[in-house]
């Protein structure tokens, strides 16, 4: 990959609810020469995982918001994101839904990574309906986030052959590997066209 000559590299902030293997693959890709981002804010609606414990001990400037009232939650969030001077946010397993004022009052790219080839099964429970289903392949898609569930542009998906062995608990452990993969080159892709 080429490196970057003269470009800043643009501020991003991660959304996480859980173990946060997405964001620690965002992080390692941000800390690479040719990475187009500088990952400068976590922000979790749950104080004790895995991903907060991960961004703390990385020094990444992190923000456990309370949800119980979602409109004071995302005014906070949105606080954040102007003292960061938050360029994209990543949302990686952020089990939020994001209004749509503050899509609008952020009015930067958010982008979000889900476990299914969308736009087959938007929501939740994906690898269950998946194999119930019988399909012969499942996989994973970043996209632009917007007003409706799961169903904004794609950016990058990719997908792997469902085998007869697979249960929804082993689809979904290949799949998140997937993710991994994927997200960081997701972001690249779409910080080429900003």
């Amino acid at each position: 990959m080429v490196k970057l000559i003269g470009k800043k590299k643009k501020f991003c902030a991660v959304f996480i609810s859980g173990r946060g293997s997405n964001l620690k693959s965002i992080y390692y890709y941000s800390k690479k020469k040719y990475s187009k981002i500088n990952l400068k804010l976590v922000i979790s609606n749950n104080l004790n995982i895995k991903g907060v414990k991960f961004a703390n001990k990385n020094k990444i400037n992190t923000k456990v918001i309370n949800y119980y009232n979602k409109n004071r939650a995302e005014k906070k969030i949105l606080y954040y994101l102007a003292k960061y001077k938050i360029e994209l946010i990543c949302l990686a397993g952020f089990m939020k839904v994001l209004s749509k004022n503050f899509i609008k009052k952020f009015n930067k790219t958010i982008i979000n990574i889900h476990p299914s080839l969308l736009p087959k099964y938007k929501g939740l429970n994906t690898h269950e309906r998946v194999i119930q289903n019988k399909e012969k392949y499942s996989g994973c898609t970043v996209h632009i986030v917007n007003e409706k569930l799961d169903s904004g542009k794609t950016i990058l998906q990719k997908r792997i052959k469902i085998l007869k062995s697979d249960n929804p608990n082993k689809l979904a452990k290949k799949i998140l590997k997937l993710e991994n993969q994927l997200y960081p080159r997701a972001i690249n892709k779409i910080l080429s066209k900003i």
